[in-house]
């Protein structure tokens, strides 16, 4: 995807429909709501908001159940590497503390941590780190506005 096309993406319902036209196309694909942020919402709440859109997001791109990427218990590496993106992404992109990521993603402080490292690692692939940077400005434009959370 160029960069010039991820310029035109301005608005959540955008990103949505960008996010859409990446999915495989196996069956009728369910496009899930984007979660909307209650700014007058407690900072918290907010935060649980965006990570919770956030993982609608990583689920419609990678197709992973929504489910599994919220789920406490283990689960298949593919799945885990998908929330361990989300998390950093949360981290890095979106700029929450590792345990706010950590609450809102269910997991421990620590968890987040060793998430961050091990996709920073991992982005010295060209091509990983080509989808992740496409997830970070998918994010951008879907959850922040002036260079801070909604």
């Amino acid at each position: 995807m160029s960069s010039s096309l991820l310029n035109l993406i301005r608005s959540a319902p955008e990103a949505k429909a960008m996010i859409h036209s990446l999915r495989p196309r196996r069956g009728k694909p369910k496009v899930p709501e984007l979660v909307s942020i209650d700014e007058e919402a407690p900072l918290d709440e907010r935060l649980l908001q965006v990570c919770d859109g956030l993982i609608d997001i990583l689920s419609t791109l990678f197709n992973v159940s929504g489910r599994e990427l919220r789920s406490h218990s283990r689960c298949e590496r593919p799945v885990a590497r998908v929330r361990q993106i989300g998390m950093y992404v949360a981290h890095v992109t979106l700029a929450l503390t590792m345990s706010e990521v950590g609450r809102a993603f269910g997991r421990d402080r620590s968890t987040v941590n060793h998430a961050c490292h091990l996709i920073e690692d991992m982005r010295e692939e060209l091509e990983f780190d080509h989808i992740v940077q496409t997830i970070e400005n998918i994010v951008k434009v879907a959850f922040m506005r002036d260079g801070t959370v909604r």
